[in-house]
């Protein structure tokens, strides 16, 4: 072979390599963009892929009787924490991962709203946790992120160390929230978390299988990916032809509550934070942290649920 065919072979390689490369870049991108902007919650992923990879995340599920559960979480079947006052007329309930991509460009979008509507007694929040991106991509930052979280929900400070993580996300690939150190160096942003008993919590996984319990809850429930959102029951992917903003959510509330009597601060469950006391989430800059309530992140919109994808 000359030396100028065998260069001419090698171009060639290396250009298909490239575009190859070019079209993963592109999906990677087409991926982003499902989750850029104002929020859409649209979960149309693979049947089954979900379930697949909960199941496979590590573990088995515990029954309630060896199940730890946190302070005023929910037991049964669907296990959750709250949010909010408990009597607030409206209920959102939301299934996420803190390692989800998607989950968080929603609650960054999503923040001011729903803090507002909570503060307001207008809206109560039901967590459910899951593991889909260790089930995914392999490791633990799913898992020993909800069971941090979990930790700071019997100190009071879910919602503040919940925004804490989702502003510090790592990159997909990286399970840095596997590295308990990170994650308790993390729960420093929030004032008071950081004692003994918390510090235990977290490095003995005392709430791991709770979090896996939830986890098999959501493999059970036919949803497809993270976050699932659900307004007093109504899967919001089904509502506004699946594209509903932050501003488009207060609205849906309010006029769900017409007529009702907003919830009472003095019935708050534990993860709740006082109005105007939140933790910063400890990123400069995170958008959302500092929008006005009403309104979207950016225009063009956001869509979720991408996490169920294998190769998100």
């Amino acid at each position: 072979m000359s030396q100028k065919n065998h260069e001419g072979k090698r171009s060639a390689r290396e250009r298909l390599q490239e575009q190859r490369e070019k079209e993963k870049a592109r999906a990677r991108r087409g991926r982003q963009a499902i989750v850029a902007g104002a929020v859409v919650v649209v979960l149309a992923v693979g049947s089954g892929i979900a379930v697949w990879m909960s199941s496979s995340s590590g573990g088995g599920s515990s029954s309630d009787n060896e199940t730890a559960r946190p302070k005023q979480a929910s037991g049964g079947d669907k296990p959750a924490i709250p949010v909010g006052a408990a009597d607030a007329p409206s209920t959102l309930t939301v299934w996420e991962d803190f390692r989800c991509p998607a989950c968080q460009q929603f609650e960054t979008g999503f923040r001011p709203v729903i803090h507002e509507l909570e503060d307001s007694g207008q809206l109560k929040n039901e967590y459910h946790l899951v593991t889909i991106i260790d089930g995914n991509s392999g490791g633990k930052g799913s898992l020993n992120a909800a069971n941090a979280a979990l930790c700071a929900q019997d100190a009071g400070r879910f919602r503040d160390y919940h925004d804490v993580l989702y502003a510090n996300q790592p990159p997909e690939p990286q399970d840095k929230f596997a590295d308990k150190q990170y994650l308790l160096q993390l729960a420093g942003k929030v004032k008071g978390l950081v004692t003994p008993a918390f510090t235990k919590c977290v490095n003995d996984g005392k709430y791991d299988a709770f979090v896996r319990k939830s986890n098999d809850a959501f493999a059970n429930s036919g949803y497809r990916g993270t976050p699932t959102v659900l307004l007093n029951g109504k899967d919001l992917a089904k509502e506004k032809g699946g594209r509903s903003t932050p501003a488009d959510l207060k609205k849906m509330v309010l006029d769900a509550n017409k007529g009702k009597q907003p919830g009472s601060k003095s019935a708050s469950p534990a993860g709740s934070a006082s109005p105007g006391k939140s933790a910063s989430p400890g990123k400069s800059g995170a958008p959302g942290s500092g929008a006005a309530p009403d309104k979207s992140a950016s225009p063009q919109g956001m869509r979720t649920g991408g996490s169920a994808s294998p190769s998100s």
